[in-house]
């Protein structure tokens, strides 16, 4: 979904000895060869996804029995579900039933991925943790740059080292390589920090939420939080590890219903979550002081607490539910202003949608504006510059202020 956290999940499959790359950047053939496959009915992220995979199977290199695409899976009402088996049926049509497509599911404990699964499940989780806090350096840093184009430069330096460490296979799956990791995001934060910048440049603090995929992947929200940055905006945005902070508290919840509040199966949670808790503070140590008023919650717990009188979460479900929460914490964290991105006709935007105007009413007007996507955006600098100037006046009256380190 991100372009980080996509090398960083392909450098942990080589470090289990698997060949892997990310897919490509989206473009315009992206949604050319995804016109072909698909009908119109089909949110933005689908599309994309399918494109990219696409564009592999036209490369030079391609050889259908040595490929496989990485495409987990999910239950619910988000069309997310389908697209494994949407894509295996496309597959099959063009006579390319050699092309493996990889879903694992937390429905079998990601089973699908055989032997590889423990190790993988760690390293997966060190990659998400790594790639989201350099790149929320990246959205630190680049507001101030006095040098066009060094923060960049910078990330991608940050990202190679970190990238590096993860996909060496000669480190064991443990401590040893956990160390490394750490160490390597030390490195990439004191790459970060010798861009020349200037803190003294005032920013307007907004928080980007709303649907994964969209939020994440630059190319379909079209280079949004860049084009912020050009008005005067720093992005807080939501990163990839929310989500699995909420599925752990999914899990929870669904055992408790079923009565196994008390079972092997809560401890094994409990555990995981313990586990992947202690992973976390390790890997964002060296991240303590540049992250001073851009705390993540402690967990979804505390997001869900913030939705629960506007979307419940024992009845709503996913990302609403996530992105009316996040809104109201960014809103105590002193945010100038909450931008949700979400593709064209997704549920869970329209439904955040509909809600945000209460949130922001009962919180002291602080701006919403929802930005849908489906490939053909129009007046996005217009929109956005209006936006930026609704943040602008709210943040003269604002109640709460936001803390930081880099003070102007």
């Amino acid at each position: 979904m991100s372009y980080g956290g996509a090398r960083a999940f392909a450098a942990a499959f080589k470090s289990l000895g698997i060949d892997a790359q990310p897919s490509p950047e989206g473009d315009v053939r992206t949604l050319e060869l995804a016109g072909k496959y698909t009908s119109g009915d089909e949110c933005l992220p689908e599309r994309v996804t399918i494109g990219n995979f696409f564009k592999v199977i036209e490369s030079s290199d391609f050889v259908p029995s040595k490929t496989a695409f990485f495409m987990p899976t999910s239950s619910g009402p988000c069309r997310f579900g389908q697209y494994a088996p949407f894509m295996k049926h496309i597959l099959s049509d063009q006579g390319l039933d050699e092309v493996f497509v990889v879903s694992p599911t937390s429905a079998n404990g990601y089973a699908d991925l055989g032997s590889i699964a423990g190790d993988f499940m760690k390293l997966g989780w060190w990659a998400l943790v790594g790639s989201d806090a350099l790149r929320k350096m990246l959205h630190l840093y680049r507001p101030h740059e006095t040098v066009p184009g060094a923060t960049d430069e910078a990330y991608e330096k940050a990202l190679d080292v970190f990238c590096d460490v993860m996909a060496d296979g000669s480190l064991p799956v443990g401590a040893k390589k956990l160390n490394r990791l750490t160490g390597a995001l030390e490195e990439g934060r004191d790459i970060i920090r010798k861009v020349p910048v200037d803190f003294s440049k005032e920013t307007l603090l907004i928080g980007v939420v709303g649907e994964i995929f969209c939020r994440l992947n630059t190319f379909s929200n079209e280079q949004l939080i860049r084009k912020l940055e050009k008005f005067g905006g720093q992005a807080w945005l939501s990163d990839i590890s929310e989500w699995i902070w909420y599925t752990n508290a999914e899990q929870e919840k669904n055992l408790r219903m079923k009565g196994r509040g008390f079972s092997l199966e809560m401890l094994g949670v409990k555990i995981r979550e313990f586990v992947q808790h202690r992973y976390e503070k390790k890997l964002l140590a060296p991240f303590a002081e540049e992250f001073v008023g851009l705390e993540e919650p402690h967990d979804a717990k505390e997001i869900l607490n913030d939705s629960y009188r506007y979307l419940p979460y024992h009845g709503s479900l996913g990302e609403m539910v996530l992105s009316v929460g996040k809104a109201v914490y960014l809103y105590d964290k002193g945010a100038d202003g909450i931008i949700d991105i979400s593709p064209f006709t997704c549920m869970n935007g329209i439904v955040t949608e509909a809600i945000y105007p209460k949130v922001s009413k009962e919180h002291d007007g602080i701006p919403i504006r929802t930005f849908y996507f489906d490939g053909n955006q129009e007046d996005l600098d217009n929109d956005l510059g209006i936006f930026m100037e609704l943040a602008r006046n709210y943040s003269r009256r604002k109640k709460r202020k936001r803390v930081k380190r880099h003070a102007a």
